[in-house]
């Protein structure tokens, strides 16, 4: 092993957590070093062809996971530069006020946030001019306070999606553009296709990459560095301050020490770096690191009207958020709707393999592609550990029955909006569905590995900024939420650790 390389922050990942909170600690002049294990994401014909990313699975890591029954199976997480926003939806939705309480459901309760929505609500203003969201204020009547507007105007329905838009309205419903990170017009530019699951490689997508490094990288004091996997976290001889990583990069092992080491791995592979750098782990004293893990309750919904043409491109431009703070007869909340990226026949033949393309084709041209999502609660049985460097996932699924409900009520208003038939399909364990919550934030180290900031309680200079700190999933996209933290965590590690 080489002689060890000095630097003041190491921030370990560059998806949107380690991203942006490297956009935020860029201008103290401090030496930062981003480790990612993936590369950058080249341009391909393959990163605009449905065939490619659907039936192929170019993109899908090349590992394999444990679930809770011992059965094998490639999760749907990505290792590039950028994480899993280079395929993400591009939602830049807030957390509704109200999800920083605790909710109840049949099936249990939240936790709530150790802090409520205002604390969080500056940065979630920053965060939306950094990845310069799209939107609107007004339409959604689940919204919180908004300190700012949008920094750009809603990205435009299609013509199909427009009269979609009037038929939910008639049906008694509100649907509200979408806050999304995209310039469509330089998307559609390099192809006409939907960014929704499609590979971002430099052309209208706001993600980790686009927007966080980009501004971070504005500053001379910010390094990245490609094929860069951290094996391990090493402690002082103590065992109270993280002294640096172990990482092997580009196939040599090196140690990086640093003053402050920043873990934005994912929900999933932060725990396990913790997990397997000791006997019992790293920041473990609470034993709930790996715990809480928690991934959406989400289904596709295919509402088909067999005498309307969907003609559109991309489509994903409309929320429905009339079933999150109750099912709409003063029950329990229920969730989010909000339309999908385009499903053409090409996406649906790769869950329906016995039908040929020329079969499907008509079905998608007659159908308009929806996606229900419901909360997931924490349950400290559903877990992530590790084995021998085997990564096993207990995913414990909860609240099933409310989200059943939500899909329920959703297709009684598309049939009364004119969609006589609505096929649904629950997703399953390979796509990650907003994973989060394996090293949540809290206000007692009994509880919680974090501090109400991401730090670990049992070690100073050690930080975690990803989705793994979450405490509860809400039923809305994490994105701009991991974001505005990891701006907000920045702005503390500033004041705190560099002053």
């Amino acid at each position: 092993m080489t002689d060890p390389e000095t630097v003041d922050i190491l921030i370990v990942g560059s998806g949107m957590g380690g991203a942006t909170c490297a956009a935020g600690l860029a201008p103290s002049g401090a030496k930062i070093l981003i480790l990612e294990r993936g590369s950058r994401l080249p341009d391909s014909p393959d990163a605009r062809d449905a065939r490619a990313i659907f039936q192929r699975g170019v993109y899908r890591p090349q590992e394999s996971w444990i679930d809770g029954a011992g059965v094998t199976f490639n999760p749907g997480n990505y290792y590039y530069v950028g994480g899993n926003t280079k395929l993400y939806g591009a939602v830049l939705l807030r957390y509704r006020a109200r999800d920083f309480r605790p909710v109840d459901y049949p099936d249990g309760a939240t936790p709530g946030w150790p802090f409520e929505y205002g604390e969080l609500e500056p940065w979630y203003g920053r965060a939306e001019r950094l990845y310069r969201a799209h939107g609107a204020l007004g339409g959604d009547p689940t919204e919180p306070d908004h300190s700012a507007p949008y920094p750009f105007p809603p990205v435009p329905d299609e013509p199909a999606i427009a009269l979609v838009r009037e038929r939910m309205t008639r049906v008694g419903l509100h649907p509200f553009s979408l806050p999304l990170g995209v310039d469509i017009d330089r998307w559609l530019a390099r192809a006409k296709t939907p960014w929704d699951a499609f590979p971002d490689t430099g052309f209208g997508k706001m993600d980790a990459e686009s927007c966080g490094l980009a501004e971070a990288f504005r500053y001379p004091n910010v390094e990245l560095r490609e094929r860069a996997k951290v094996e391990r976290l090493l402690l002082d001889a103590d065992g109270k301050r993280i002294s640096g990583v172990e990482a092997t990069i580009d196939g040599e092992r090196k140690r990086i020490v640093a003053k402050t080491v920043i873990l934005s791995a994912g929900a999933v592979n932060s725990a396990v770096l913790l997990l397997s750098s000791r006997d019992g782990g790293i920041a473990n004293r609470s034993g709930m690191v790996g715990r809480h893990f928690m991934n959406h309750n989400t289904t596709a919904m295919l509402a088909i009207d067999p005498r309307a043409v969907n003609d559109s491109i991309y489509q994903k431009t409309l929320g429905v958020n009339d079933f999150y703070f109750d099912d709409g007869h003063g029950g329990a909340p229920l969730g989010n709707i909000q339309l999908l990226g385009r499903v053409s026949a090409p996406i649906l033949k790769a869950n329906l393999r016995r039908f040929p393309e020329w079969l499907l084709s008509p079905l998608s041209r007659r159908a308009v592609d929806w996606y229900a999502m419901s909360e997931d609660l924490p349950n400290p049985e559903s877990r992530v550990t590790v084995n021998g460097g085997q990564i096993h996932l207990d995913w414990k699924r909860s609240n099933w029955g409310t989200h059943l409900k939500l899909v329920d009520a959703f297709k009684e208003r598309l049939r009364a909006a004119g969609y006589p038939i609505v096929l649904t399909r629950p997703f399953d364990r390979r796509t990650p569905s907003h994973q989060c919550g394996t090293i949540r934030i809290g206000a007692d180290p009994a509880t919680s590995p974090l501090d109400p900031y991401c730090r670990a309680w049992d070690h100073p200079n050690l930080f975690v900024v990803d989705a793994s700190c979450l405490p509860t999933s809400a039923a809305v996209n994490p994105s701009l939420t991991i974001a505005a933290q990891a701006l907000r965590v920045a702005d503390h590690i500033v004041k705190t650790e560099l002053h």
